[in-house]
């Protein structure tokens, strides 16, 4: 039976661990960082846990694996990196992952960059992306360069305009706040600014976004357009290629801080 339900479970300070489960009652979850947020859903929804997928190694995406692994009888699909203790398929860019229980299939696309070995997973309209794309921005880059980062968000920037991104940190508001200031005449930004504003306010998530509308409002998605390109000419030149524009605007992000209201 294919997933028909998608949850975000808050965990830690602003993760997200992403369950998907069918009707059934088996779940998958992504990125588990702790393991109690997601026995207290599994116990209120009901549900049999039967896989976990991995993006990458960092201990908050990574922390509640053990403690799952030994409770519940799970497949674990991770990246090829020493790193991830606890794995019984790794897996890398190419590769698809085949799940039974749900039914659900996935490909495997190599996004290096936040880290070296970073993957997502792509599949039912789903976009599992750890730390790679968040909604309307990236992550930093502690591992990879900005040419491999670059590289691994046109190949996720490419993917249909319905898919759902479901990323890994509650950011969007931020993240929005940065991206009015490099670009403020973005229509479709300050709107998706001020619905952001609202889901917050009421304590709902953020997240997912649609990937189009991620490529209307990321500027990390838009490192070609003329208008961030003009933002950016005074730091890298009008000349600048679109890695040097990149690199760039992760440094003004790096930097940034919002103007105190």
């Amino acid at each position: 039976m294919e997933p028909t339900r998608l949850l975000p479970i808050p965990a830690l300070s602003d993760n997200y661990i992403w369950l998907l489960a069918d009707d059934r009652g088996d779940a998958l979850i992504v990125d588990p960082g702790e393991s109690a947020p997601v026995e207290a859903v599994l116990m209120r929804e009901h549900l049999r846990l039967r896989a976990i997928l991995l993006t990458h190694h960092h201990p908050d995406h990574t922390g509640g694996v053990a403690a799952l692994a030994a409770r519940h009888d799970v497949e674990i699909h991770a990246p090829h990196d020493d790193r991830i203790a606890l794995a019984s398929h790794r897996v890398g860019d190419g590769d698809r992952v085949r799940l039974g229980s749900p039914a659900c299939e996935f490909a495997v696309i190599g996004v290096p960059g936040h880290t070296t070995s970073h993957i997502a997973f792509h599949g039912h309209g789903l976009l599992f992306c750890g730390d790679t794309l968040f909604s309307v921005g990236c992550g930093r880059m502690f591992e990879g360069t900005p040419r491999q980062m670059l590289d691994s968000l046109d190949r996720l920037a490419a993917l249909p305009d319905a898919t759902r991104v479901c990323c890994g940190h509650e950011y969007t508001q931020a993240n929005c706040a940065f991206a009015v200031a490099i670009e403020p005449d973005n229509a479709a930004l300050r709107e998706r600014s001020e619905a952001v504003r609202e889901l917050r306010e009421r304590g709902a998530p953020s997240v997912p976004s649609l990937l189009a509308d991620e490529r209307a409002c990321n500027p990390f998605l838009r490192v070609d357009r003329p208008s961030i390109q003009a933002a950016l000419s005074a730091r890298v030149g009008a000349n600048a290629d679109r890695v040097e524009r990149f690199a760039a605007l992760r440094r003004l992000k790096d930097d940034f801080r919002p103007p105190a209201r």
